[in-house]
C-alpha cells in the first residue's frame, strides 16, 4: 500500500499526517526544532515508520508547509545580500513611501527594511528606459562590472537587481544576470523583472530585495531536507506550500522563494475550505491557533481572499497570498504584567523550547496553556496524542507567582483572566478582518483548528455573535491535512498598463497566451497534464495606488466593483484600468485528509470539574472517537481528541455531522 504524508512547522509542534491508499488517516506531533526545523521534519517521518508500519519507500507523496523563509525575516538569518539599481535610484529602498506609523517618536527608526541592503552594498549602474520600456540609455555593461566586483569583494552572498520600468522591458536585467553568471556561477540572483513585474519602484525592489535575502536560506534548507530525505529512502519528489496556497516541487520553488512566506497558514486555510464546504458552510472565518499565533482568514461564497502583497515583520511585501491576519496569541504566549501592572498576554512566546511551565522543560513563565491545565480543560496525562505529560504543579507555581499573588487574584481567578485577554485580543483581530472590510462576521461560521483553536471557539463565537463553529475531524492538524488537498498551482504576472475604456482584447489574449506558456512549461516540468486554468487582472482606479486582483470571467469592470466593495467596502463608478495580467495553472490532486473518526455508540462519559466564566461547573469529558452519529452534547463538556481539546461551554450544543466535523451550535 502507498501513503501520502503532509508534514507542517508550527512554533511549537511539527505536525504529520498520513494517508493510507485505503483512505485511513494517522496523525501525529512531535516537538518543533527551532536551531533545525528539518530534524522535526525527520523525526515525524521516523513516527510514521516506527509507530504505524510506514516504509520510506511507500510514500507516494511528500508535501510539506515550512516557515522557513518567514523566520528567516524574522530572526534576520538571511544572506548578505548586493542591490544592483538604475544611476540615481539606488537608495529606493531605503527611501520607501516617506510614511511613518509612529509619528511623535523620540528616536526614529526607519520604516523601510533597509537591513536587507544597507547603503555599502546597493551600487548603481547606467542605463535607463522610458515609461514605456523603450532604451533611452544602452545598459553600460563597464559600470555593470565595477558594480559586481564591489559586491563581490565585499562577500554578499546573493545579489538583486531591480532597474527602472524593467517590469516593461527586463532586456537590461537579463542581461546583467548573465554577466554575473559568467564571471560568478552560482552566486545566486534576484530580478526584479522576474519577482514582481509591476509598477511602483519601492515595492518591486523591497519584494526583489527580500527574494535575494531569503535565496541561500531557503536553497540550503530544501536541498539539505531533499538529501535527508532520499537517505531515508523517499524516493518522490518533495512539495512545499506557498503562499497563494498551491503546492510547487522543491526544485521550483527554491527559485522563488519570496514566494514561500505564510507557507503553513496556507495550509490551514486550504483545510479549513475544504472541511467547511464538507459540513455545508460557504462562508467561513478560519481561526488557526497554535503555539506562538492566531493566524485568520475570511472565506466568503467557498473562496479565500487572495491579497496581492502582505505583511512580514511589520514590512509590505508584493507577494500574492492567501489573505492571512496574523497576531502573536497562542498556547504557548506568556501572560506578563506591564508597568502599570495590568495583565497582558503575547505576543512573545514560549515554544517549544523551554515551552510553557507545565512542559517541565525549564520555562517558568506562564502560559496560555498553563492556565489551561490550570483551569481544567486539558488533561495532563492525554495531551499531544500522550507524547508529552503535563505537570499541573509548575502551572500552577508559574500563575501564582507571576500573576496572581502580584494582582491579589486566585490562582484560578488568575488562569481565567489570562484566557480572557487572549481572547479579546483574537477577538478584536476577527472584527479587523470582518467587521473593518465591511463584512458582519454573524453571517459566517467559525471555523477553529490548531491545537487551540476549538478551545477558545465559543470564547470567540460570543464575542463576536457567531452562533454556529464548525470543528473539523482533526483541527488540530489541519494545516498539515491540508496540504494533501491543496493542488500544484504555478502563477506567472506581467505589467499590462491600459485604461478599461482602452482595452484592446486581442493584445490582451496575446499577453495571456505568452503568461499560458511560461506558466504552462512549469507545470509540465511538475509532471501536470491538462491543468485547471485561470486568468486574472489587477485593477484599480485610474489615480489609485493600490490594485486588486479580479478574475477575467466576465465584465472586467463590474467584477472589479464588487471585489473594491468587498475589500474596502465601498466602490464609484469612475474610470479603471489594468495594471498587470496573470494566469494561474492549478491541478487538484485530492481531498483534505479528513479522518473522520466515528465508530458506532457513544460511550458514557466521565466527569470533570473545570472553571469557566460563571464559576466552577462539572463538565462531561466526552472521547470524540466514540462520539456517535447524532448523539447530542449539551455544554458544559469537553471532547478530547489525540490533536486537540475542545470545550463546549454553557450555553452550546455539539452534535456530528454527517462530513465527521464537530458542529457547536448556540443553545436557543
Amino acid at each position: 500500500m502507498t501513503y501520502e504524508i503532509g508534514i507542517d512547522i508550527g512554533g511549537t509542534f511539527t505536525d504529520i499526517v498520513c494517508r493510507g491508499a485505503d483512505g485511513t488517516v494517522r496523525i501525529a506531533k512531535v516537538p518543533t526544532t527551532r536551531g533545525d526545523p528539518s530534524r522535526a521534519v525527520l523525526a515525524a517521518l521516523d513516527t510514521a515508520r516506527d509507530e504505524w508500519g510506514v516504509p520510506a519507500a511507500a510514500i507516494s507523496r511528500f508535501t510539506h508547509g515550512t516557515t522557513v523563509a518567514t523566520n528567516a525575516v524574522l530572526e534576520r538569518k538571511g544572506a548578505r545580500i548586493g542591490l544592483i539599481a538604475t544611476e540615481g535610484f539606488k537608495d529606493v529602498l531605503e527611501i520607501g513611501r516617506q510614511m511613518r506609523h509612529q509619528m511623535y517618536d523620540l528616536v526614529l527608526k526607519p520604516e523601510t527594511p533597509v537591513f536587507l541592503a544597507p547603503g555599502r552594498y546597493r551600487k548603481e549602474v547606467r542605463e535607463r528606459l522610458d515609461a514605456s520600456g523603450n532604451i533611452l540609455t544602452p545598459l553600460d555593461e563597464d559600470s555593470v562590472r565595477t558594480a559586481v566586483a564591489a559586491l563581490t569583494e565585499q562577500n554578499v552572498q546573493a545579489i538583486a537587481v531591480s532597474l527602472v520600468f524593467s517590469f516593461l522591458n527586463p532586456t537590461h536585467e537579463r542581461r546583467i544576470r548573465d554577466m554575473i553568471a559568467a564571471e560568478h556561477p552560482g552566486l545566486p540572483v534576484s530580478l526584479s523583472s522576474d519577482v514582481d513585474p509591476a509598477f511602483r519602484e519601492y515595492e518591486r525592489t523591497c519584494v526583489t530585495a527580500f527574494d535575494a535575502y531569503i535565496k541561500p536560506v531557503v536553497a540550503d534548507y530544501l536541498a539539505n531536507l531533499e538529501a535527508d530525505l532520499q537517505r531515508a529512502g523517499v524516493t518522490v519528489p518533495l512539495q512545499v506550500m506557498q503562499s497563494r496556497g498551491g503546492l510547487a516541487s522543491s526544485s521550483i520553488a527554491r527559485q522563488r522563494p519570496v514566494r514561500l512566506f505564510l507557507s503553513g497558514p496556507a495550509g490551514g486555510v486550504v483545510g479549513g475550505l475544504e472541511a467547511g464546504t464538507q459540513a455545508g458552510f460557504k462562508n467561513l472565518i478560519t481561526v488557526d491557533i497554535g503555539g506562538t499565533s492566531c493566524d485568520i482568514a475570511l472565506i466568503t461564497d467557498g473562496e479565500p481572499l487572495i491579497r496581492s502583497e502582505g505583511i512580514i515583520d511589520g514590512y509590505t511585501v508584493r507577494v500574492p497570498m492567501v489573505d492571512v491576519t496574523a497576531i502573536g496569541a497562542g498556547g504557548g504566549s506568556i501572560a506578563w504584567r506591564d508597568g502599570a501592572g495590568s495583565l497582558r498576554v503575547g505576543p512573545h512566546s514560549a515554544g517549544s523550547e523551554p515551552g510553557p511551565a507545565c512542559y517541565g522543560r525549564g520555562g517558568t513563565q506562564p502560559t496560555v496553556t498553563d492556565a489551561s491545565v490550570v483551569l481544567g480543560y486539558i488533561d495532563p496525562a492525554n495531551f499531544a496524542g500522550r507524547t508529552l505529560t503535563l505537570q499541573p504543579s509548575l502551572s500552577h507555581t508559574a500563575i501564582k507567582t507571576v500573576i496572581a499573588d502580584p494582582l491579589g487574584l486566585t490562582v484560578e481567578e488568575a488562569a481565567l483572566g489570562i484566557h480572557r485577554v487572549l481572547n479579546a485580543q483574537m477577538a478584536e483581530a476577527i472584527r479587523l478582518v470582518s467587521i473593518g472590510r465591511g463584512i458582519d462576521p454573524r453571517g459566517y461560521a467559525l471555523l477553529p483548528l490548531g491545537g487551540g483553536g476549538p478551545m477558545h471557539a465559543c470564547a470567540l463565537a460570543e464575542e463576536l455573535g457567531i452562533s454556529s463553529i464548525v470543528i473539523p475531524p482533526r483541527p488540530g492538524v489541519l494545516a498539515a491535512a491540508g496540504l494533501l488537498g491543496a493542488p500544484v498551482e504555478h502563477e506567472i504576472a506581467a505589467a499590462f498598463p491600459v485604461k478599461l475604456a482602452e482595452l484592446d482584447q486581442t493584445a490582451m489574449a496575446n499577453a495571456l497566451r505568452g503568461l499560458d506558456e511560461r506558466c504552462g512549461a512549469l507545470m509540465a516540468a511538475e509532471g501536470i497534464e491538462n491543468p485547471d486554468i485561470r486568468h486574472f487582472a489587477d485593477v484599480c482606479y485610474i489615480g489609485q495606488s493600490y490594485h486588486l486582483e479580479v478574475p477575467l470571467t466576465g465584465d472586467i469592470y463590474e467584477t472589479f466593483l464588487i471585489a473594491h466593495a468587498r475589500v474596502y467596502g465601498h466602490s464609484t463608478r469612475i474610470p479603471a484600468k489594468i495594471v498587470n495580467l496573470r494566469t494561474v495553472h492549478r491541478s487538484r490532486t485530492g481531498s483534505v485528509a479528513a479522518g473522520a473518526t466515528t465508530k458506532g455508540a457513544a460511550k458514557p462519559p466521565i466527569t470533570r470539574r473545570i472553571r469557566v466564566a460563571s464559576g466552577t461547573v462539572e463538565a462531561a469529558i466526552w472521547d470524540r472517537d466514540s462520539i456517535g452519529a447524532g448523539e447530542k452534547i449539551a455544554g458544559p463538556a469537553i471532547v478530547e481528541q489525540s490533536d486537540t481539546t475542545t470545550l463546549v461551554e454553557p450555553g452550546w450544543t455539539a452534535r456530528l455531522t454527517d462530513s465527521g466535523a464537530l458542529l457547536l451550535e448556540r443553545t436557543p
